[in-house]
């Protein structure tokens, strides 16, 4: 289960809800907008006694003739996969044994693997801090230079590395650090209290009743798509219903790819042919939504440059539109950052929190940055919760972010024993 969305949907344990199987398809010729709703169905009662022919006239794009008896084949296809079916065992998913073990021989795992996966960052920064100290028996201002370099390295910032520096002269100073392994200490807390100042339960922005909306933004390449299957699936493990919206009409692919990752995790897609405007496919949604009492609703966007002033327009008013047709939503606005792109994705995050008002942040690839320092600045800079981090391309490795996993991987000095 989730961590940051636990409290609300513990409320349905006892009696988990399965991805509705006769999802009423958006019209695939109808031309919906805003401004001109579509007419309410009439019950069609044919379509409850054949809910896999419905769902597979969902997934033909706009204009596609029916294929001549499709109904077997998309009743496997859209059918709600088990989550430990074989491929996701093949692609490394935690297994039921690991959970029932309980939480002392499980923890030490997940460390232990999130500090292989943290291992660049922890050789750029943990270990140089590491060398930086060893052998010296006192705090000077040699020191200090020394530790500025390294921080500003690390893609802590230039303003988080001097917040981190004054604090820790300001102790020097009050003689309460007396050796560099003090002052270690003391940059690890400081470094902690960055992240965990701004880190804000999910249970703050869920609506009382009805679905849990969350719309998905970042610039091109981030991994946004990726990212949405991947918290599908979280979801679906939790027991909840999701749904997806594939409102990302710009890029080639982009549809099949969301559709893609609709199949593998047996959870319906609201699609449109390339080119349609996403603001009828998020209006569409929110009503499918509403009607189908589903519980997450994770929305697709086109990836844009920050920069690009029509394109954000573009963001506000799929947002704005999903307001009118479901109060509130959308209820979490998720920015993706690759986290290789260092301080890049803090005028990313600052842009796009300006046009839509950023609730949390997932930060990807972060095996594969030495500059993992970026977590902190953040945080610190957008004072923004980060919900999940990406560390490795399967599905486990999108992870939940606790921070006190976070920081005592980055600082571990070695890794724990096998």
């Amino acid at each position: 289960m989730l961590g940051w969305f636990k409290k609300k949907f513990s409320k349905k344990e006892d009696a988990p809800s399965a991805p509705p199987d006769t999802q009423a398809p958006v019209a695939a010729t109808a031309e919906t907008s805003p401004d001109h709703p579509p007419a309410p169905a009439e019950p069609e009662p044919a379509v409850e006694a054949a809910p896999a022919a419905t769902d597979a006239v969902a997934e033909l794009p706009v204009g596609a003739e029916p294929a001549a008896e499709p109904a077997a084949e998309a009743a496997t296809a859209m059918e709600p996969v088990p989550a430990t079916d074989e491929k996701d065992e093949q692609e490394g998913e935690e297994e039921p044994a690991a959970e029932e073990a309980g939480a002392a021989t499980t923890r030490p795992s997940f460390l232990q693997r999130l500090a292989e996966r943290l291992s660049k960052t922890r050789e750029a920064f943990t270990y140089q801090l590491d060398r930086l100290f060893l052998g010296k028996k006192e705090i000077d201002a040699e020191l200090f230079d020394d530790l500025e370099e390294l921080l500003i390295t690390a893609d802590l910032g230039v303003a988080t590395t001097r917040e981190l520096l004054d604090h820790a002269r300001r102790k020097v100073h009050r003689k309460e650090l007396s050796d560099p392994e003090s002052l270690k200490i003391a940059l690890k807390d400081k470094i902690k209290s960055f992240i965990t100042d701004y880190q804000r339960d999910a249970e703050l922005v869920m609506p009382q009743s009805g679905p849990f909306v969350i719309m998905v933004v970042g610039v091109n390449g981030v991994g946004k798509t990726t990212t949405i299957g991947k918290i599908a699936h979280k979801f679906v493990k939790a027991g909840r219903s999701v749904m997806l919206v594939a409102g990302d009409t710009f890029r080639a692919a982009a549809v099949s790819q969301l559709q893609i990752w609709g199949e593998r995790n047996g959870v319906y897609v609201v699609a449109r042919a390339d080119g349609a405007d996403p603001s009828s496919v998020a209006y569409d949604a929110m009503d499918i939504a509403k009607a189908k009492n589903y519980d997450v609703v994770l929305v697709d966007t086109a990836g844009r440059l920050h920069t690009q002033t029509n394109l954000m327009e573009e963001l506000k008013k799929i947002k704005r539109v999903m307001g009118k047709r479901l109060e509130g939503a959308p209820h979490e606005v998720m920015l993706v950052i690759d986290a290789t792109t260092g301080q890049n994705g803090i005028s990313q995050a600052k842009l796009f929190n300006e046009a839509v008002g950023i609730t949390g942040i997932t930060l990807t690839k972060l095996d594969g940055t030495a500059k993992g320092g970026i977590v902190a600045n953040i945080c610190r800079e957008m004072q923004t919760p980060i919900r999940f981090i990406g560390v490795g391309e399967k599905m486990e490795d999108l992870r939940d972010f606790d921070p006190d996993e976070f920081i005592e991987a980055l600082f571990e000095s070695r890794l724990p024993e096998r």
